[in-house]
């Protein structure tokens, strides 16, 4: 009898195989690109959609890890390059779990975002090799779109995301941080104790604590704009895994610029001292301001001061720091990339 139980156990991981392969093909390549999306989502609406893709996506590649296990054992050879792919989705998997579960943390300078998005990175160049070593193999046949592989990949889908409703269920009855992120995945932070970021290759530079901001050909200091400044609530949703809601003190654009001047543009396009640019929609300018402060302090260089831009219902890399000026644009506002080069 235990025999045969133990049989009957491992009867369904059996026929892991080709099918299999391709759907784990799938669900990777699905979610690297709902990753990507993630980020570049301009407002969280979006963002939520990706990022929730992007997590059942996820979870359908860690249930499809004891089918792949039976493959890999039945394998005459497994090549180094194999195996490091493995590691590195398994790598990517739990740094990502690590973030939804634990929060926002820094490990040695690094934090289980970070470390999720490089392992994602690495694994394309060995995904790409895995699947033309196997170039041979017909991932996708007529038969595998019978009634009976349609209704399995339903029953699939709908187990996914059962068990992603039960582990932000688990979540929430531990009272785990994951219950308290956002709908974007971030995690809540102090707003005096945020952590001052950088995009990419940007630096933060050093700058006058007068160093002006040109407003459509006209020069403002930041004590100019400090003196016209209001108290403006509005959340700062970092793409890197952290969020805070806050007071900002800043300037609406729109009070800057001639209302006729503003309609008149195609665009308008906010760069920082370090070049780093991003672009609106003259209609959206009534939710964007310049800030000088936050919570009633002034700005630090890591944070952006002395000018920074606080852009309502962006993510953060929409938030330009250390601006230097504001300009129309006879371009439209989708002339640029989903995020910043630099």
């Amino acid at each position: 009898m235990p025999g045969r139980k133990k049989e009957w156990i491992s009867l369904p991981l059996r026929r892991a195989g080709r099918r299999t392969n391709t759907a784990l093909l799938i669900l990777l390549a699905g979610a690297f690109l709902s990753g990507w999306l993630a980020f570049a989502a301009a407002t969280p609406q979006r963002s939520t959609l990706a990022t929730v893709g992007h997590g059942l996506l996820g979870l359908g590649v860690v249930v499809l890890v004891p089918w792949k296990s039976v493959i890999i054992r039945r394998a005459r050879l497994i090549w180094i390059a194999s195996l490091s792919l493995v590691a590195v989705i398994i790598l990517c998997l739990l740094a990502g779990l690590t973030q939804v579960f634990v929060g926002y943390r820094v490990f040695a300078g690094v934090s289980p975002l970070q470390v999720h998005v490089g392992a994602a990175i690495v694994a394309v160049p060995l995904l790409l090799w895995h699947v033309l070593r196997h170039r041979t193999h017909r991932p996708l046949r007529r038969v595998d779109l019978s009634r009976r592989n349609l209704v399995r990949t339903g029953a699939f889908a709908l187990g996914i995301g059962a068990g992603y409703a039960a582990l932000e269920g688990i979540g929430s009855l531990a009272g785990l941080p994951s219950a308290h992120r956002s709908s974007t995945g971030s995690h809540r932070l102090d707003p005096l104790t945020r952590p001052p970021t950088i995009w990419l290759f940007d630096r933060v530079p050093k700058l006058d604590g007068a160093h002006p901001v040109e407003v459509d050909g006209v020069a403002w200091t930041p004590g100019e704009l400090s003196s016209r400044s209001q108290i403006v609530p509005a959340r700062l949703d970092c793409t890197g895994g952290w969020f805070v809601d806050a007071t900002w003190n800043a300037v609406p654009v729109s009070e800057l610029i001639p209302p006729d001047r503003l309609m008149s543009a195609s665009s308008l396009v906010v760069t920082s001292v370090t070049g780093y640019r991003r672009r609106f929609d003259p209609r959206d300018a009534g939710g964007l301001w310049l800030a000088t402060g936050c919570e009633g302090r002034r700005l630090t260089p890591g944070t952006g001061a002395p000018v920074r831009l606080v852009a309502s219902n962006r993510r953060g890399f929409w938030w330009v720091k250390w601006v230097a000026s504001v300009e129309l644009s006879d371009q439209p506002a989708v002339a640029q990339p989903p995020f910043p080069l630099q």
